[in-house]
């Protein structure tokens, strides 16, 4: 900065960092800057380099050769102006000097300051810079390199280190990546996972859905504490059968049925989960933040850790601690009265299949006479039956298993059950004023009326989502008044919380207030949200996976939906919708016949043309 009265017409100044000739000086600066412009500026805006005269900005264009490094030599650590620098660097000072010599000290390896103080950098201080700027340029020419070969599709090994902020992004881990914006993609998960799939950093059996959605990929690891010991009704002398999955490892209800002349009396015995974590312990707290166990084709992720289950599973021991819902049913299915006590159960387990073949033997004929009652209320009651395709993917040792789910009438009957017995512990908790996690869910919205699969898929869509209340209401998809989830609670977290108010109230404890269940509520449902993409688009990375590895793939499917010649394609051996161009003589329901073209895995899409 300077007084007016030291600067005259011609003089050259610093303004903003660039150079610039003073055409007038009355009041204000009056400036002529790069490219022509005029501007009018205060004097403490400008830093004089040269009292002038200047006739042109054009003249600084051409800078002169000079002695710089010599001149730095002769400063070295002391104190200079510009104008001595000039003089010693370029042997006068003139305008075009001046500015060449700024520009030198704007280099910043030999000098540092203001026009008006300059100080000589020491030797020591010039060998770190030039050395700081060699390693720049060595990095900037290797970052360049680098960038060159990701265009073409290959990497080196050193390029692995340069690649993690790439896996990073493709995780969910970091929103933005350099290396992505210097190939001109979009900065998104999908696409980082696009990029780390061509260069062969990552391989098609790297699933990045659980991390990037938040997933822990390790169990908790805290101590569980031993049960307490309580009054237990002893119940095993009841038939009780805990009826799974033959891969499931946490088997936590079972049932039970007594047959009366007027009616019956289904228990549904439910892992004792509540018995062991009481609430905000740090069991209770470490489910909360999971939300529900995961599972994935690879394995399951549990939410409490494994010695829950293996102390609590049903059918794990010769006897098992269970909290027993006892429903008393008329005979056509009507819920009469509900208890629910701690209980002892002896308990034997099946898989869908063994009690498939049991459906005709006592009890099981009776429990599928009973589930067949139930269904049939809750379809007076405007229940929707959605019985798509399902299949179940696993991988083993590295190979991918998709087997479709046979809709087997021993699956429905413990879905009947299960169902019934949220209705029990609803009930329970409304009679008993019990704050309580209910499941609603809204009418389902307008849909066209069609038959089969077409029909369900348009069903599907019409369902509005489940809400979780701390106030009943009805839950118009299951066409039940109220209902609640209680029969999981080693793999739900809002069924321990059930489970936990249902256990303080019987023994006399105090309840979680509503105010205090509904932030659990909420905390739980975010969390078990992103399970649940978590397990769906794994699902779907490694139907993907088996379909990239093979030389081929042709197979069966059904046009459940289409607009205009696009349709939606249900192929039920794989579990997929695909979306396909169709003729317009296609009808709805009309199975077709296709092939598999490209994969994009990073993307999770497949293209298939009809046959």
């Amino acid at each position: 900065m300077l007084d007016d009265v030291t600067l005259q017409a011609g003089a050259l100044v610093l303004y903003k960092h660039r150079p610039a000739l003073v055409r007038a000086v009355q009041g204000k600066i009056e400036l002529e800057v790069q490219g022509g412009k005029r501007v009018r500026v205060r004097p403490k805006d400008v830093v004089l380099l040269h009292p002038g005269p200047l006739e042109d900005l054009a003249a600084l264009e051409a800078l002169p050769s000079g002695e710089v490094e010599a001149a730095w030599e002769l400063l070295a650590g002391g104190e200079t102006t510009l104008a001595e620098l000039t003089e010693l660097a370029y042997g006068a000072y003139t305008p075009q000097t001046a500015w060449a010599a700024w520009r030198a000290v704007c280099d910043g390896v030999y000098f540092e300051g203001t026009p008006e103080a300059l100080r000589a950098r020491t030797p020591e201080a010039v060998r770190a810079l030039r050395a700081q700027r060699e390693a720049a340029a060595r990095e900037a020419a290797a970052w360049e390199a680098f960038i060159v070969r990701l265009k073409e599709g290959r990497v080196d090994a050193a390029d692995r280190t340069r690649l993690a902020e790439v896996e990073a992004l493709a995780l969910g881990r970091a929103r933005t990546s350099r290396v992505l914006r210097a190939l001109g993609r979009h900065e998104t998960p999908e696409n980082a996972h696009a990029l780390l799939l061509e260069v062969g950093y990552w391989t098609p059996e790297v699933n990045p859905y659980p991390a990037r959605f938040g997933v822990d990929p390790d169990p908790p690891c805290l101590e569980v504490p031993d049960l307490p010991q309580e009054s237990r009704r002893d119940l095993t002398h009841l038939e009780a059968y805990a009826i799974d999955d033959e891969t499931t490892e946490d088997p936590d209800d079972a049932l039970s049925l007594e047959v009366g002349d007027g009616g019956y009396r289904l228990w549904v015995h439910v892992a004792d989960v509540g018995a062991l974590v009481r609430p905000d312990s740090s069991l209770d707290r470490a489910a909360r933040e999971r939300g529900a166990s995961v599972y994935l084709p690879e394995g399951t992720i549990p939410m409490l850790p494994p010695e829950v289950a293996r102390r609590l599973g049903l059918g794990l021991g010769e006897v098992s601690p269970a909290l027993s819902f006892g429903l008393e049913l008329s005979l056509e299915g009507e819920l009469l009265g509900v208890e629910v006590v701690p209980s002892w159960v002896r308990v034997r387990r099946l898989t869908y299949a063994e009690a498939e073949a049991r459906l005709e033997e006592a009890p099981f004929l009776e429990m599928h006479r009973l589930a067949e009652r139930l269904r049939a209320r809750r379809a007076a009651a405007g229940a929707v039956f959605i019985e798509l395709p399902e299949v179940k993917v696993r991988v083993v040792d590295g190979a991918v298993r998709i087997r479709p789910l046979p809709p087997l009438r021993s699956r429905a009957l413990v879905r009947e059950a299960m169902l019934a017995a949220g209705v029990a512990a609803a009930r329970f908790a409304i009679e008993h004023g019990i704050p309580f996690p209910f499941a609603t869910q809204e009418p389902p919205g307008e849909h066209p009326e069609l038959e089969g699969l077409a029909g369900m898929f348009a069903q599907r869509r019409a369902l509005k989502r489940t809400q979780l209340r701390s106030v009943p209401a009805p839950h118009a998809g299951l066409g039940l008044e109220v209902y609640a989830q209680a029969t999981s609670p080693l793999r739900r977290y809002l069924d321990l919380v059930a489970h936990q108010q249902l256990r303080a109230f019987l023994r006399g404890e105090p309840l979680i207030p509503p105010q205090a269940l509904l932030e659990r509520v909420e905390a739980a449902e975010a969390v078990a949200g992103a399970v649940r993409q978590a397990e769906r688009l794994s699902r779907k990375h490694w139907t993907l996976v088996h379909l990239m590895r093979l030389s081929a793939w042709e197979g069966e499917g059904v046009l459940v939906e289409r607009r205009g010649y696009q349709g939606v394609v249900l192929l039920p051996e794989l579990g997929l919708e695909a979306s396909i161009t169709v003729p317009e003589a296609l009808a709805l329901n009309q199975s077709v016949r296709v092939r598999l073209g490209e994969v994009e895995l990073a993307r999770l899409e497949a293209r298939f043309t009809l046959l």
